[in-house]
């Protein structure tokens, strides 16, 4: 699928730049040029036709297909639900806010919450075409669990007078389906949406790819593994903890799992840094503060970051 991509990848850089093919400057340039245009093709194509999607999906919507549920079965909906709707927290926040003042409980609005920037469509796509299905699959269902069992447990402990900033006790009333948008509408929806979202995630797109092509050019063959390989006990909570202060999507940081396996990290250990960066991070945090109190949080950020760790060590047990 990406063949042209490569073939302009080794034009551009050792054709017209002149690096050679065996030097390390080449293999990172390379590695840069390429997945940069990978990437950058790979996230416009699914951010558009997610975003068409998302036109068929307001939050009244999903309030219905929720609620005509068990409570149970409306955990599933939500985590489900949050694979196709915004794969970053900032975007997903205000969702999550609508979906409270719409009546949806507080534990299922953390389902979605969880799922949506763990695992969006642009993550499943992206470890599919670098690692193939049976990992994709496996992470996927891994971070649907996750996010069903984090929501249900919030839900039991009955937590909504830990949320502030709103009154969560004024409903929005009258909710239907809404009207029927005229698919040049969706269309331009969909274009503007997908080129605001890639203005915000370039800067982390390329910083992420940046890093990547060094650790593919530079570091040598092994030397992570002697420290985060899979008989290391500590490397899942440690990777876990060191993706807490930072903040990215998984476009951004999906090229530096690439490179971090490719130099022989554990496939788990990586996976809990991507989790952890894209589901569990700092900035989140600061956000989320907005409407939560800091006890909301951190129950929330408990169960989310072992039902992280556990996914690691999952990996790196069934993964070799």
């Amino acid at each position: 699928m990406f063949k042209p991509v490569q073939l302009f990848a080794d034009w551009l850089v050792y054709g017209l730049f002149g690096l050679g093919r065996d030097t390390l400057a080449g293999s990172s340039v390379n590695f840069f040029v390429f997945d940069t245009i990978k990437i950058s093709l790979l996230l416009a194509g699914i951010i558009f036709a997610v975003s068409i999607i998302r036109t068929f999906l307001p939050p009244s919507r999903i309030r219905e297909i929720i609620l005509k549920k068990s409570r149970f079965s409306g955990h599933l909906w939500a985590a489900a639900l949050g694979i196709i709707t915004p794969f970053c927290t900032c975007s997903a926040i205000p969702l999550f806010l609508g979906f409270i003042q719409t009546g949806i409980p507080l534990g299922v609005t953390f389902s979605f919450l969880v799922a949506s920037p763990m695992i969006n469509e642009v993550a499943l796509i992206m470890l599919f075409g670098m690692f193939g299905f049976k990992i994709a699959a496996y992470y996927a269902l891994s971070g649907f669990i996750i996010a069903v069992v984090s929501g249900l447990i919030i839900g039991r402990l009955n937590l909504e007078h830990l949320l502030e900033g709103f009154d969560p006790s004024k409903k929005i009333q009258n909710i239907s389906f809404g009207a029927e948008m005229p698919w040049g509408e969706r269309f331009a929806f969909a274009r503007e949406y997908t080129w605001d979202i890639l203005k915000t995630v370039w800067p982390y797109v390329l910083a992420g790819i940046g890093i990547g092509a060094w650790i593919h050019g530079y570091v040598p063959e092994n030397f992570l593994a002697r420290w985060a390989g899979a008989d290391k006990w500590y490397a899942v909570p440690l990777a876990t903890l060191v993706g807490v202060p930072l903040y990215s999507n998984a476009a951004g940081v999906i090229p530096l799992v690439s490179a971090l396996t490719e130099k022989g990290v554990a496939l788990g250990t990586t996976l809990a840094f991507m989790m952890a960066v894209t589901g569990l991070s700092l900035p989140e945090f600061l956000i989320l503060r907005r409407v939560m109190k800091v006890k909301l949080l951190l129950v929330f950020f408990g169960i989310v970051g072992a039902g992280i760790m556990f996914t690691g060590f999952l990996f790196n047990a069934i993964v070799k």
